[in-house]
């Protein structure tokens, strides 16, 4: 015996932390010091297996594994026995129970909890970026996004940002206004990343007119004027023309409409780039 201290190996196709949290949860009930937790990831093959059976063989100690293949989590309980080692499922009883009302087959791939939890980390940090990035607050991250939104006011440069931001893409919208000048920043960001936003001036003339009452606002300011509206788009115009960019007319499209034509122009793009 390599110590008369009892062990617990635990080892899983993934990280193993799904099995490691379980044994600690269960060893804290035994007064957790006096068992020796040893975690193995990445075990996905036979040969792996028989390695940390052989290890536990040697001493006073119990199995624990995380397997999402079913024929793995058998050859752990089958090779366990044969050596006279506890073995402890931790995944396969519920993976079958699930199994039971499911309205889908298991997929039996390791890590997929993982990939989840990454992906929505790297969702939530899209959306702060988008946030904090929002209506030109941030001009400093306009390197760092996917795409940079460029438009007068009220072309739905936000609600398709954050739309596209669930998608787990960083973008950053910048107001374009002809009374001061474009950040020099946007000038420096490859075209294919910015994409500019229009709209007919009836329909934002409607659009504004309805944003001033809702505030309470004589809606027969300067911002909702006609001659104002079409001076705000040529001037937008002629920042697209110097940009070289993307344009999108959202005339009577809905946010999810524009975040697609936006991706589209994306994923163009980066096809033609070979990226």
């Amino acid at each position: 015996m390599e110590s008369e201290r009892p062990a617990v190996f635990v080892f899983s196709d993934s990280l193993g932390e799904t099995a490691e949290l379980v044994v600690r949860a269960a060893a804290a009930q035994f007064n957790a010091g006096g068992v020796d937790v040893r975690k193995y990831g990445y075990v996905q093959s036979e040969e792996a297996i028989d390695t940390i059976l052989d290890q536990a063989q040697r001493r006073k100690s119990i199995v624990a594994y995380t397997l999402v293949k079913p024929e793995l989590r058998e050859y752990a309980r089958v090779q366990a026995g044969i050596r006279g080692i506890l073995s402890v499922d931790v995944l396969g009883p519920m993976l079958d129970a699930l199994a039971t009302v499911a309205p889908s087959e298991p997929r039996f791939e390791p890590g997929l909890k993982h990939r989840l939890d990454e992906e929505y980390f790297r969702r939530v940090e899209a959306v702060e970026f988008s946030v904090k990035a929002d209506d030109g607050k941030d001009i400093l991250s306009l390197p760092f996004a996917d795409v940079v939104l460029i438009g007068v006011s009220r072309t739905s440069k936000t609600p398709v940002s954050l739309y596209l931001a669930q998608r787990v893409y960083k973008v950053a919208n910048v107001p374009l206004v002809p009374e001061i000048p474009p950040p020099a920043e946007l000038f420096k960001i490859p075209a294919e990343r910015v994409i500019g936003l229009t709209l007919s001036p009836e329909k934002l003339v409607k659009i504004r007119k309805e944003r001033l009452r809702a505030m309470g606002l004589d809606e027969n300011s300067s911002y909702a004027d006609l001659t104002r509206i079409l001076q705000e788009l040529d001037y937008a115009n002629k920042i697209f023309r110097e940009l070289g960019c993307s344009v999108i007319d959202v005339t009577d499209k809905a946010v999810e409409e524009t975040a697609n034509e936006v991706l589209e122009i994306i994923k163009g793009r980066s096809m033609k780039s070979g990226r």
